[in-house]
């Protein structure tokens, strides 16, 4: 654990940074964009207050020009409620803002009523005036929007020669300008900009995740490598200081049990067949045997002999040592089910191999002490590259809290037994390079695989 969390605090900080600048950078997306398209609002009213000003400017020349002073020399005042008048004012109008991106012209009197529009059914009607309405009589310009509408109010004024304008206000002007379409513009910027950049922080948020995980995962394997060979680099010392001791304590035992067992048979020689004496002498010699085998284990285990590698068919071992056992098989009536391939060579010690196939198959067929099914099966891993040799047994199967001792060396369930067994087999399997796994469950048989390099 220790491991685990020196190596992935540092990348958490990274993480945290890394989400934090996401969620800063997204915001500061959405504000730039939102800057972005009020300052492009702004200029954009800007520029219409201007372009309204230049219509104006040009209406309030065209229009005295034009109308004011004829009108006035002609008919000695201005009555909009003529036909004449009104239709000369309105051609002059219309000629005027004809090309200009301008929706309505209204012309009111000092006292707001509109004496002129480009829309007739509002003349001679007194409406809501807006304060920007008397800045305008003031003589400043001002504008309204109202509604994606720009309503932009300019003092009528007279003028002298040369175009000039005098302070005297005759009316106001009120230009309409629709801005809607360019308000549309701006809007489908601004969504523009803000999807884009949605978009582009999804796909890096997608790709920190997915670089995230992979690194978690990374970091979560190598922890547990790390484990892994601290676990195995202490169950070796462990094992080192084990096997000197028993390998010490078994050559002490062996020479003693040799001269036991060597007095027992030649005593029994001397004794004759139906003696209780001779009973005891085969008794002796009978446990003196099983402690040499014991003490063999033993030694296998403390010095487990190297392989030596060799062409080696694993369909042949297999087949020989299922040969062997075939007695046993029909004793205990169980049913061998060989799925094998015919021929599967690899690069192996076949000795070593033939020991640890019989202890499993030797197991199996305790398990199976009513009979049973055993499934024997290897095939080739192309992929990986490797052989799997797997055996099933249909037996009584395997608790879970002992499935996990299994391969701890003297670790046994059995009334007689070293408890060296598996751990031999699995000394043998990994001095061969390979894996050795063990499925089971209680009630449903056993499957143990052997995985070794092709």
């Amino acid at each position: 654990m220790i491991g685990k969390i020196e190596g992935t605090r540092p990348f958490k900080l990274v993480k945290y940074f890394a989400y934090t600048s996401f969620i800063l950078i997204f915001i500061s997306t959405l504000i730039l964009s939102f800057i972005v398209s009020h300052g492009g609002k702004s200029l954009f009213l800007k520029k219409s207050e201007e372009y309204a000003y230049l219509v104006a400017e040009n209406l309030n020349h065209q229009v005295y020009l034009q109308f004011t002073i004829p009108t006035y020399l002609r008919f000695g005042k201005i009555k909009l409620r003529e036909k004449v008048q009104f239709e000369l004012l309105d051609k002059i109008v219309r000629n005027t803002i004809h090309g200009f991106d301008i929706e309505q012209v209204n012309i009111y009197d000092v006292n707001g009523i509109i004496a002129y529009s480009t829309n007739p059914s509002v003349v001679g009607k007194k409406g809501n005036l807006p304060k920007e309405f008397e800045l305008a009589k003031q003589g400043k310009i001002a504008s309204q929007l109202v509604v994606h509408k720009l309503k932009t109010y300019i003092p009528f004024r007279a003028e002298r020669a040369l175009s000039q304008q005098t302070e005297w206000i005759l009316g106001i002007f009120e230009i309409t300008q629709s801005l809607s379409k360019d308000y549309n513009i701006i809007s489908q910027f601004q969504h523009t900009v803000i999807g884009s950049a949605l978009v582009i922080m999804i796909l890096l948020f997608v790709g920190l995740t997915l670089i995230v995980k992979r690194a978690d995962k990374i970091i979560e394997n190598r922890a547990r490598e790390k484990r892994q060979l601290e676990e195995q680099l202490h169950r070796a010392e462990h094992l080192a200081t084990l096997g000197e001791m028993v390998a010490a304590v078994s050559h002490e035992i062996r020479n003693p049990l040799g001269i036991i067992r060597s007095t027992a048979e030649m005593l029994k020689k001397r004794v004759p067949e139906n003696n209780t004496h001779a009973q005891l002498l085969e008794i002796i010699v009978d446990e003196a045997n099983r402690l040499n085998r014991v003490l063999t284990e033993f030694l296998e285990f403390a010095r487990p002999q190297p392989p030596r590698f060799t062409s080696c068919n694993i369909t042949e071992v297999l087949d020989k040592v299922l040969s062997y056992l075939r007695p046993e098989f029909d004793r205990h009536n169980i049913e061998l089910i060989k799925q094998h391939q015919d021929s599967l060579v690899i690069h192996a010690d076949p000795d070593l191999l033939y020991r640890a196939f019989l202890n499993i198959l030797i197991n199996a067929i305790q398990a199976m002490p009513e009979g049973g099914k055993l499934i024997v099966n290897n095939q080739f891993d192309k992929e990986n590259k490797q052989v799997s040799i797997e055996f099933f047994d249909s037996g009584h199967g395997i608790p879970e809290d002992i499935r996990k001792k299994v391969f701890n060396p003297f670790f046994t369930t059995k009334e007689k037994g070293s408890g060296l067994g598996l751990s031999i087999v699995k000394n043998i399997v990994e001095n061969h390079g390979g894996e050795i796994k063990i499925e089971s469950k209680q009630g449903e048989g056993t499957k143990v695989i052997f995985l070794l390099r092709a």
